[in-house]
């Protein structure tokens, strides 16, 4: 039997563009949903062969979709050969979905929502650029449990601008008390290209202390602990499990495929990009049924980096034995130096037969990971 591949869906239409999102979405061109519908139907028809263990339709905001596009993207998703136990996941807004379209996702086949709150404090939301308050939110939380969906996400962000503990503590208590079966808590990064980072530039963005960040991760950390939900990855935690087996295909450099615009493949040892601007992918899937501009070889270097970098991000980290036969080389002979350089400082440890970031290491993922870069 094949081995079964991960699939991506790319919907890149919003309501209106939060302010810190660097993400390829577009707002105002609705007008666009059904011909983008009947290109991206276009390539999902070319992957009928493959056999999908997970789907994961992301945004953009999918659930601001219009109905008439969904049920043209429907009938290719219908047409897939899909794994019995297929996790499949749709990313959501409150305030862009309602029943009707609740239950069309749940005929389609959906059985895992990830609906993007952020923050509890309606001034946060508003600051953020957000389109809901946390009344809409508890509205479609409680919407998307009474029509049967068993496993929800919830987006948060801490670090905001103007944020303090207090805030941060509140909405994992609000949101906790909602038992939604899986939380992704992350740190807001400034991206060049958004509103947000030209506010940054003018001193007109007051972020939180990085001490006060800090406190928010470590306090996150001891109160999910507390209420029962296990973190898998540094910034994602699940009831037991209930862990995103879509993004640990990423994490654990698995294949996917792509498809809408901006959307990225990565099978066979190489790495695909589409087309971004959305009339272009609807011109190129019309034109030439495929709309794929880049097309790279990964190296072996390439992939035993992402292999150390995607794998240390997982609580687990990375097992030495998994390394050796996938690259045919030994662990210790490529990165020997530098996984005793931090297990020394005590931010890497080895047990087990695997490796993975300590607690302390984890605060400072990004400059250990760093290391992992090769110099040959």
């Amino acid at each position: 039997m094949s081995k079964g591949i991960a699939l991506y869906i790319h919907i890149p239409f919003c309501k209106q563009k939060c302010l810190y999102c660097d993400f390829p979405s577009y707002c105002g061109k609705e007008n666009k949903m059904v011909s983008y519908a009947k290109a991206l139907s276009k390539e999902i028809d070319t992957i009928k062969d493959k056999r999908i263990k997970t789907i994961f339709i992301g945004g953009g905001t999918p659930t601001y979709l219009s109905l008439e596009g969904w049920s043209i993207i429907k009938k290719s998703i219908d047409k897939l050969n899909k794994d019995i136990e297929l996790e499949f996941t749709v990313e959501g807004n409150p305030g862009t979905f309602n029943e009707e379209k609740l239950k069309f996702l749940k005929d389609m086949g959906v059985n895992r929502l990830s609906i993007g709150l952020q923050a509890w404090q309606n001034k946060h939301l508003k600051s953020l650029g957000r389109i809901h308050s946390s009344e809409d939110f508890e509205k479609s939380f409680s919407l998307a449990r009474m029509l049967g969906f068993k496993n929800i996400n919830v987006d948060l962000m801490f670090g905001l601008p103007e944020q303090n503990i207090q805030d941060w503590k509140e909405t994992l208590k609000k949101v906790t008390e909602l038992h939604p079966e899986h939380l992704s808590c992350y740190s807001l990064i400034v991206e060049e290209g958004t509103k947000f980072y030209n506010l940054y530039r003018q001193n007109k963005l007051n972020l939180p202390h990085e001490d006060t960040e800090r406190e928010m991760y470590l306090y996150t950390l001891e109160y999910l602990r507390e209420k029962e939900y296990y973190q898998y990855e540094i910034s994602n935690f699940s009831k037991i499990n209930k862990e995103c087996k879509h993004n640990l295909v990423y994490w654990n450099l698995e294949e996917y495929i792509g498809c809408g615009a901006a959307a990225h493949s990565y099978i066979d040892g190489y790495r695909y990009s589409n087309e971004v601007d959305i009339d272009n992918y609807i011109t190129m899937m019309e034109n030439k049924f495929s709309a794929i501009i880049e097309k790279k070889e990964n190296s072996k270097k390439d992939d035993m980096e992402e292999f150390m970098f995607m794998g240390l991000r997982k609580i687990k980290g990375i097992s030495v034995e998994k390394f050796n036969k996938k690259f045919k080389i030994s662990l210790a002979e490529i990165y020997g130096d530098i996984i005793e350089k931090h297990k020394g400082n005590k931010f890497l440890i080895e047990e087990d037969g695997r490796i993975f970031l300590s607690s302390k290491g984890i605060e400072i993922s990004n400059s250990i990971m760093s290391d992992f870069i090769l110099d040959i």
